[in-house]
């Protein structure tokens, strides 16, 4: 039975595990060039996906081909072990919910839990990875939770707090009520979605008027029950409008859109006007000891809404800063998990995004509702427990990011990116508008931040290592973890008033962990066996387009701050990998395919070629199992089948490759190494800027044409007997070629390339360097030749395809126009390929052609207007001449009552009539004209031919080897048979024919020949 590609697959991993391959392939290169890897680090507390099998094969891809080229890559693996996903998991696995029900558990306890839950599925990772045939060092990878790899995060950070750029503010973050704490502003960007929410137009009485209201807009109705004031514009125009018994205040512009053309205006005033004027609240919840006044604000606009704004300072960034600067009450009506308090008590307890409703009834029951409407708007959403977000006043600690904005800008600049339009596009503006980072968060599983606060006086120290950290403890420290609840144990006495100590309670934005990794990988600054310059920057950092403001984001902001320098010289974006209908893939939806399944049902090399055959790395992927199925036929199949083939008959005659010994070329083999060498030529351009799609599609192309068109034109020259010159220069000629294919592709589809390579050579192709074109080998002008003759058999084909006529058929002649001079010589191959008795080379095609013009009066009508029935008269009789002259020049000179017309192709339809018992085919400027008339005579040899194939098809059910030469016997009418024997022996492997003799046979079977029924043994 045959051994499917999971199984060849595996016994390479065997052989490659056996002989320590991948270590050998590292250590071979020690002391040349370094090419920098960094292994952006998955979490293993979940399953990995098809995304991941992607982002791993791209990897995999890069740094293969840079070790091939000379290069000394280390691959390091990492594991991302901290976070909210990991303690989620763990709540959900407990049964318990937020941070109430998690220090009722215990803090110790459930830190224990976190740290079991980050390594579940390691051994799934790890065997996927070697699967995948992802060569990296997974023995000894970065952890994000080891003392190591924090006290280097702790280094940069005490950086960070002593150049003053680490510091708690009181602002409005983007806040979890789900995982309850704040988000950065990067991921917030990785959550956005378009939802429909309710915004509403309520009714603010001025104090001491009996029927007057400003009308205040905002589009969270949840926070109404914490308005503090209202906003208007101080520069723009508003008026008061009567309507009925009531009178409203509203931005001029905004008048016909909230009352119609024909509204009553009775003053208007600028928003200055306005500033302190007293106002009742729509919903009577809160009192506020300086509040409910109309205040000034330049960010108002009459673009929506009313032009006049609610403010409520807990749940919006510009409410917050407009309340501090107008030195109004601080109102918050909300909990920790975003519930309303006690202050609301009809909604106390219920989370306040799902009460916009209640609100909106509340304000309709007091008669203080204007308006209400649902709207569409891209909202963010937790990135990841997809829990709305909100607004929310917080204490947090911040990085000042914000001052090192036009640094983050010139870093950028000296940065590729892969595609280029997202430097300066998503990233280039993401920059642009970045803001100070919030790297605290109110949590337990994480890298704690190393902030311990005086008691007394508020003095802080940062420290920077563990020896620091033993220094300041008031007490004798050995060994300590460095996580929570252990390291809020450890107290300092304060150098400024001897007060003690305390860590501030928060652990630090997984992303900085992340960003981190450059220098803690290595323990950096502390490890001092290693040169770091040799690991600092990356050549390349690869991840999916949704790292934009992730990763590719936190490793330059780390870096910037820490070294000032860009932590990668090139990023290559990937695009997602969606379902075959364009989607993304998810498991609810049922789209979602397992890789490890794929691996097992079509091999690692069918998965990796349709990763990156399928589009530029980049672009999003449609993908399915037929994508991968067709690689694997396509490629994987293609190359196995070639190498089978070449490692049949060397082995039955015994050929061993001589680079001195390459005996005599003929033109087809000088063709198939130009269009080698060309190839290598094309591919390594290509993996240079990272378009593997490109290089995969031209080794794609190559072997398609070694396949199709190489051996399927050189098979006699390795049937024929004995190793002439010949011969060994077809077995050469292949082995060169099949040895380089299996390295260029062989970073792509690992397993394959190496199983052939090591079959041919005796070495890994993985310890091979990458192939170097030859020029000299390079023959443009004879691949443009072949190309032309390929060019002419597909035509032929399609001849016989439309027609219904079988290959086996042989035709009579071929009439052949070409662009390509010097064609002749290939004559042979034509008549060949095609079965056709005689080629004949022409300049026209007239004398067999009768072409009929007609006018297109679709284009004509425009040209000629008025003069058009004439045109149509003088097309309908043009001279030979005139034909001959519009065929050459694409264009005719007419005259039409005294006037110069000129008749251009797009003017005419050509009716073309081909005699009949001829089919016509054209493309380009070739044009190819078969005689599918059939005489008695090819009737009869394509009879014949197809007994040949018949014969061949039962070799093949006997398992006949293919060396092995037989005797035919035929009875019956055999007159026809015997006057085409010579075409017999010349197919066939075949000694003596027998014509109705009686010899026994081994196999049997009937064909008619010219009518008559012929029956045909095999004799062995």
């Amino acid at each position: 039975m045959k051994e499917s590609a999971f199984e060849r697959e595996t016994r390479v991993r065997e052989r490659w595990h056996d002989a320590q391959t991948f270590q050998k392939s590292v250590i071979n290169r020690k002391g040349k060039k370094p090419f920098v890897f960094y292994e952006g680090p998955p979490t293993a507390n979940g399953m990995p996906h098809v995304g991941h099998a992607f982002g791993r094969t791209v990897k995999d891809i890069v740094s293969r081909y840079k070790t091939m080229q000379g290069y000394y890559v280390e691959r390091k693996a990492g594991w991302d072990t901290h976070g909210l996903p990991v303690e989620l998991g763990v709540e959900k696995e407990l049964g318990i919910s937020g941070k109430q029900e998690i220090e009722e558990y215990g803090v110790e306890e459930f830190i224990n839990k976190c740290k079991e839950s980050v390594f579940r599925y390691e051994q799934k990772w790890r065997s996927f990875t070697e699967q995948l045939g992802y060569w990296i060092d997974m023995e000894n990878p970065y952890v994000t939770l080891e003392n190591d790899y924090i006290e280097s995060v702790w280094a940069i950070l005490s950086h960070v707090h002593k150049s003053g750029e680490l510091y708690k503010g009181h602002r409005v973050s983007p806040y979890c009520p789900s995982c309850q704490t704040s988000l950065s502003s990067h991921e917030v960007a990785q959550g956005y979605k378009d939802v429909k929410d309710l915004s509403v137009t309520a009714m603010f009485k001025l104090v001491g008027k009996e029927n007057e209201y400003f009308l205040g807009w905002t589009t969270t109705p949840w926070t109404l029950p914490a308005n503090v004031a209202l906003a208007v514009h101080p520069d723009l125009t508003y008026v008061r409008v009567q309507q009925e018994d009531k009178v409203f205040i509203v931005a001029k512009t905004l008048v016909p859109k909230l009352f119609g053309e024909n509204a009553m205006i009775l003053d208007e005033k600028l928003g200055k006007d306005y500033e302190g004027t007293k106002y009742v609240a729509p919903l009577h919840f809160v009192q506020v000891e300086k509040g409910h006044e109309v205040v000034l604000a330049d960010y108002v606009t009459e673009s929506s809404g009313t032009g006049v704004v609610h403010i409520a300072p807990a749940y919006g960034e510009d409410d917050y800063k407009v309340v501090q600067k107008n030195k109004l009450s601080f109102v918050n009506v909300v909990d920790g998990q975003g519930r309303y308090t006690k202050a609301v008590p009809p909604l106390e307890g219920r989370f306040v995004k799902d009460c916009d409703v209640d609100i909106i009834k509340m304000l309709a029951e007091r008669g203080v509702l204007f308006d209400k409407e649902k709207y569409e708007h891209s909202y963010p959403h937790c990135w990841r427990c997809d829990s709305p977000l909100l607004y929310y006043a917080t204490d947090s600690w911040f990085i000042k990011m914000s001052d090192h904005r036009e640094e983050l800008l010139n870093l950028n600049s000296e940065v590729d990116w892969y595609p280029h339009h997202i430097k300066d596009g998503r990233f280039g503006n993401f920059l642009e508008n970045v803001i100070d980072w919030n790297i605290s968060r109110n949590r337990y599983w994480g890298t704690p931040l190393n902030v311990w606060q005086c008691d007394d006086c508020e003095h802080e120290v940062a420290p920077g290592s563990m020896e620091e950290l033993k220094q300041l403890s008031k007490y004798p420290l050995e060994d300590i973890e460095l996580h929570k609840p252990y390291i809020d144990e450890v107290v300092f006495c304060c150098p400024n008033c001897s007060g003690d100590m305390h860590r501030t309670p928060e652990v630090i934005d997984v992303w900085f962990d992340s960003g981190s990794m450059p220098f803690a990988q290595q323990h950096y600054p502390f490890n001092q066996d290693i040169k770091f310059s040799e690991h600092f920057p990356a050549d390349v950092v690869i991840e999916g387009i949704d790292q934009t403001r992730g990763f590719f984001y936190s490793l330059l902001a780390v870096s910037t701050l820490y070294k000032g320098k860009a932590p990668y010289k090139s990023v290559l974006s990937l695009g997602h990998v969606l379902d075959g209908e364009g989607r993304k893939m998810s498991k609810s939806k049922g789209n979602a395919l397992d890789p490890v399944e794929m691996i097992q049902e079509y091999g690692a090399d069918a998965l990796r070629w349709a990763f990156m055959t399928d589009s530029a790395p980049w672009n999003p992927k449609r993908f399915s199992h037929k994508t991968v199925q067709e690689a694997k036929s396509k490629f994987i199949d293609t190359l196995e089948n070639v190498f089978h083939f070449y490692q049949l008959y060397a082995n039955i005659d015994g050929f061993q490759y001589d680079a001195g010994k390459q005996g005599v070329r003929t033109k087809l083999d000088e063709w198939i190494l130009s269009r080698m060498n060309h190839t290598v030529q094309i591919v390594e351009k290509a993996m240079e800027k990272y378009d593997f799609t490109l290089a995969s599609r031209e080794i794609g192309q190559f072997l398609e044409q070694i396949s199709n068109w190489y051996i399927r034109r050189s098979r006699a020259r390795f049937w024929a007997n004995g190793l002439s010159d010949d011969k060994v220069a077809a077995y050469s000629t292949l082995f060169e070629v099949l040895t380089t294919v299996s390295m260029l592709a062989a970073p792509f589809t690992p397993y394959i390339t190496d199983e052939i390579y090591s079959t041919l050579t005796g070495e890994s192709v993985h310890l091979t360097d990458y192939p170097k074109v030859y020029e000299e080998a390079i023959q443009l002008q004879l691949e443009k030749e072949m190309d032309a003759v390929l060019k002419i058999v597909e035509l032929g084909r399609r001849i016989r395809n439309t027609e219904g006529i079988k290959v086996k058929q042989p035709l009579a002649t071929m009439n052949v126009v070409t662009p390509n001079s010097g064609l002749e010589s290939y004559s042979t191959i034509i008549q060949d390929e095609l079965n056709i008795k005689q080629i004949q080379w022409v300049n026209s095609l007239d004398e067999f052609l009768t072409v009929e013009y007609k006018l297109n009066f679709k284009t004509a009508g425009i040209a000629f207007g008025k003069n058009v029935n004439k045109i149509k008269e003088l097309v309908t009789h043009l001279e030979e001449d005139q034909k001959t002259t519009f065929k050459q020049e694409g264009k005719l000179k007419l005259t039409v009552d005294g006037a110069m017309l000129t008749l251009l192709s797009e003017h005419i339809i050509q009716d073309v009539h081909v005699p009949e018992g001829f089919a016509l085919a054209e493309e380009e400027q070739f044009e190819v004209l078969v005689d599918v008339r059939l005489t008695e005579d090819l009737k009869q040899e394509g009879q014949i031919r197809e007994l040949i194939r018949q014969v061949q098809e039962k070799r093949k059910q006997l398992n006949l080897p293919v060396e092995q030469y037989i005797d035919l016997a035929f009875k019956g009418n055999t007159e026809v048979v015997e006057k085409f024997e010579e075409l017999l022996k010349d197919s066939l492997l075949v000694i003596n024919l027998y014509y109705n003799e009686g010899i026994e046979v081994k196999a049997t079977f009937e064909v008619k020949v010219d009518g008559e029924k012929v029956q045909v043994g095999l004799v062995m």
